[in-house]
């Protein structure tokens, strides 16, 4: 009686096994989703009226309003008309936040502007600025924009000289007038 069961259960086994052996077979798994590359970092220079002036790192596509978003934001001192907020950061960049001048006491309405403090900064500098430079109308100026906007930060004011209408004369012209 023993081996009469063993054998049943021999035959039903091996027809279990031989069913479920002509499954089909797994699907295949899906490919990886690679993630993509981390993003190219940059370390700015971030200085004047900003709370926390310093050395910031930011990711590559950042903007300058971001660079000063990491500094602590900027004093109620700082002339944000000077500065272009939306202008792309590029490594090594100083970026600087200038300071309001003081208001002439009893200045005439329509007065000339006062004389700027220090260097028009090519990096961040707004098409009125680059206008308001000796030799430089708003053409040259847009194209100064142009320029920085395909390339980049000026790391140089020698860069001036891939600009069309800037020659040597008038870089040397500006040479003291600008920074990079």
């Amino acid at each position: 009686m023993i081996a009469g069961a063993l054998l049943v259960l021999l035959v039903v086994g091996g027809r279990l096994l031989i069913r479920t052996g002509t499954a089909a077979p797994p699907a295949p798994l899906p490919p990886p989703v690679l993630a993509p590359p981390p993003a190219p970092r940059v370390v700015v220079d971030v200085v004047g009226a900003v709370r926390r002036p310093g050395l910031y790192r930011l990711a590559g596509e950042a903007r300058i309003a971001d660079a000063l978003a990491r500094a602590g934001g900027t004093t109620p001192k700082a002339d944000l008309e000077q500065v272009n907020l939306a202008a792309p950061v590029a490594d090594g960049e100083q970026i600087v936040v200038p300071r309001r001048a003081a208001a002439a006491a009893g200045g005439a309405v329509g007065a000339a502007p006062p004389a700027p403090s220090g260097p028009v900064h090519l990096s961040t500098a707004t098409l009125e600025q680059l206008d308001g430079l000796p030799g430089v109308g708003p053409v040259t100026a847009q194209k100064i924009l142009d320029y920085r906007a395909q390339h980049g930060a000026f790391h140089s004011v020698d860069e001036l000289d891939a600009i069309p209408g800037i020659g040597p004369a008038r870089l040397d012209e500006l040479r003291g007038l600008v920074a990079p």
